[in-house]
């Protein structure tokens, strides 16, 4: 078994204190898209909260089936509620957070220890990876005689996005051998609880009005019922265990043992594979290190399609994203190349080639039988990036010769011209986006027919990022033997116009230059940073080091890079609120941790103090700690205390840490300036 980070161990002054218990939550994932999360406190304080969220459409079709378990033991002559339940009411009842002497992450396998009396019971969950299937194990290692333990199974079957008010709904309940099978309705997937240990009687009672607090704070509906569908009752003898199975699977595997081992051998081969690689995952390295290898594997899932029954994609967050095309090219990097694993990104960098058109990677996958969305102009360039990196780290001049025609392909009709007025403008080389109503950069959001950041024009970052696709293409096409006449002329053109976005009033770039009715926006935001991180600038030494000085000075944070600088016009300190506030504020303000990676990049790009550049990087252990445990959230308030917000665990937000370090932690010859002709040797990650 794989040696516990002390970093994420929770001691009984956190864990009975409900407010702070309820303030972290865990995160366990099957490869597929579904998932186990809850809080260290035991209870749901979210919709999304459960023991299984199946993927039935892998990786989405994502349906809550299996709330919890509610346990009551008897040890000692006396009964202990380890279950905590918040209520419509008010009430909590019961406290179960009472007995939590200890919680940890074993890898990402969280891990509860009740003080009963003179007895521990230890719990573990966990789920089979490739298989919508958790795991749930309660072992007695110490205690003066056996316990009796009762398991209430509170079931499910819904949207994971959405609230149960069960009416009079009445599910189907049948035993079946060493448990029962759920049929919610007609048509709806049967899932089974099963025992081996454990005796298992059907039952079907409601539980009406439990109360969920953050969807409460996110103005969203905050009740939920779920059904008590099966009674669990074993008595454990001191240091033995019972396991109970929860899974769409008939024949799933019920041995919790073999199941538990199996993921700890899985989570030792990814940190193996990461130190083989590229990770100095070593004694000296900071804890948390290895911990986000193992979240990175969690956005990591298997996406089977028509021309790739092998594909992979990257869920974009949890508990609530999807894979998108755009977090999917800027997290790739760093969750697979950096934790040593170039075959996955092959078969992501494959799985997306299939899905061009028009030049433009979709922004999502089509599901049973839709069509893909095209409406993002960001995520065809970070393709570009994120094939370079690949082909960087492995040399391999077999997929670069089956992905060459497409991103040629794609380099065309950005020239020609695409959706949403994409087009390079034929006066400077630069690259002109969007049109009235819609969003294309990844600055997205959107209230009805409000757009809250336009960025109709053209962006810095697109730009920047325009521009070294173009370099890529004809690095790729000197390696081939093919003529990059063409891609060099245009980036050289690029790379003049580039200069239209010096700001020199307030030396740095304006954010948007071309924009109808504004012309060139001067809001500081960060999207500037790409210009001096991304492997070639189009900035001067003393425009990058400007650049990089004015975000550190407004800009930075802990734990990222705020969207708005505070005083600037619409600022917002704080991501609070309904859905209007909070996306009112989205890119408005709140801080986005996947920005720290650019930054630190392009600080050492600038000052070439590599500990320096690293320092940026002091909060990530704290930061592990603060919301989704062992991973890294979404946002962050843009004012002091910089509060966690979001989504717990956003995939490139880990990928981004990953790759910056990984690259910071070479001898920096691979930044060198002087190699801007091999644009795959710049940035390695």
């Amino acid at each position: 078994m794989k040696q516990v980070n002390p970093t994420l161990e929770f001691g009984r002054e956190f864990c009975g204190n409900l407010a702070l218990a309820e303030s972290r939550e865990w995160l366990v994932t099957n490869g597929i898209g579904g998932y186990a999360s809850g809080t260290i406190a035991g209870g749901m304080a979210r919709r999304y909260h459960g023991l299984l969220i199946a993927a039935l459409e892998p990786p989405v079709g994502r349906t809550y089936l299996v709330a919890g378990l509610d346990e009551t033991v008897r040890s000692g002559g006396e009964e202990f509620a380890l279950a905590t339940h918040r209520w419509a009411s008010g009430a909590v009842e019961p406290r179960g957070f009472q007995y939590i002497d200890k919680f940890r992450l074993d890898g990402t396998m969280p891990t509860w220890t009740y003080a009963l009396a003179g007895a521990r019971l230890e719990k573990r969950v966990s789920m089979q990876q490739g298989a919508n299937t958790t795991y749930v194990q309660y072992t007695l290692p110490h205690g003066a005689g056996p316990a009796e333990i009762e398991l209430k199974a509170l079931v499910n079957y819904r949207d994971f996005h959405a609230s149960t008010h069960a009416g009079d709904w009445q599910m189907r309940i049948d035993e079946v051998e060493h448990g029962v099978r759920v049929v919610a309705f007609d048509g709806a997937v049967p899932f089974y609880l099963k025992s081996v240990q454990a005796s298992c009687v059907p039952q079907h009672t409601w539980y009406r009005d439990c109360f969920l607090p953050v969807e409460r704070e996110r103005g969203l509906d905050y009740h939920d019922d779920h059904l008590f569908g099966a009674q669990f009752r074993a008595k454990l003898k001191v240091g033995e265990s019972i396991t109970i199975v929860l899974t769409t699977e008939d024949s799933a595997a019920l041995d919790g043992d073999s199941a538990r081992w199996r993921r700890a051998a899985y989570e030792t081969e990814l940190v193996n594979a990461s130190h083989q690689r590229n990770l100095p995952i070593a004694a000296e390295s900071p804890d948390w290190l290895t911990q986000l290898v193992l979240a990175a594997d969690q956005f990591i899932v298997k996406r089977t399609l028509p021309a790739e029954p092998e594909g992979r994609s990257v869920i974009a967050g949890y508990h609530w994203f999807a894979d998108w095309g755009r977090d999917t090219m800027i997290a790739l990097p760093g969750l697979t190349l950096a934790t040593g694993r170039p075959n996955v990104a092959r078969r992501i960098l494959l799985s997306f080639a299939r899905y061009v058109d028009a030049g433009m990677v979709p922004n999502n996958f089509p599901n049973a039988g839709g069509k893909p969305e095209y409406n993002t102009v960001d995520a065809g360039l970070w393709y570009f990036e994120a094939a370079r990196q690949y082909f960087a780290a492995t040399a391999d001049t077999h997929t670069l010769q089956e992905l060459f025609p497409v991103l040629a392909g794609m380099v065309d009709a950005h020239v020609k011209g695409t959706r949403y007025q994409i087009h390079m403008d034929p006066s400077d080389g630069l690259l002109y986006a969007g049109e009235a109503g819609v969003q294309l950069t990844w600055m997205d959001a959107k209230i009805g027919d409000w757009v809250v950041t336009p960025r109709t024009g053209k962006a810095v970052e697109i730009n920047a990022l325009w521009i070294n696709a173009l370099e890529t293409t004809a690095f790729f096409a000197r390696l081939l033997k093919k003529s990059s006449e063409l891609y060099e002329a245009f980036a050289r053109q690029a790379r003049s116009g580039f200069q239209k976005f010096w700001n020199e009033q307030q030396a740095c770039c304006y954010d948007v230059i071309d924009s109808p009715g504004i012309g060139n926006d001067a809001k500081l935001r960060p999207n500037q940073i790409l210009a001096v991180s991304l492997p070639v600038s189009p900035l001067t030494p003393e425009q990058q080091k400007a650049v990089v000085d004015l975000c550190a000075q407004r800009l930075l944070t802990p734990y990222g890079l705020r969207s708005l600088a505070p005083g600037e016009p619409g600022y917002q300190g704080q991501y609070l609120g309904g859905p209007r506030e909070r996306d009112a504020a989205y890119h408005q303000g709140t801080v986005w941790g996947w920005l720290l990676g650019p930054f630190a990049l392009a600080h050492f790009r600038v000052y070439g103090n590599g500990e320096m550049a690293m320092s940026f990087f002091d909060a990530i252990g704290a930061a592990i700690r603060m919301y989704g445990i062992g991973t890294l959230a979404e946002i962050f308030d843009g004012d002091p205390p910089f509060t966690p917000r979001g989504c717990i665990a956003q995939a490139w937000t880990v990928g981004e840490v990953l790759r910056a370090f990984s690259q910071l932690a070479r001898d920096g010859k691979m930044m060198s300036k002087d190699q801007t002709d091999q644009p795959g040797e710049t940035a390695t990650p």
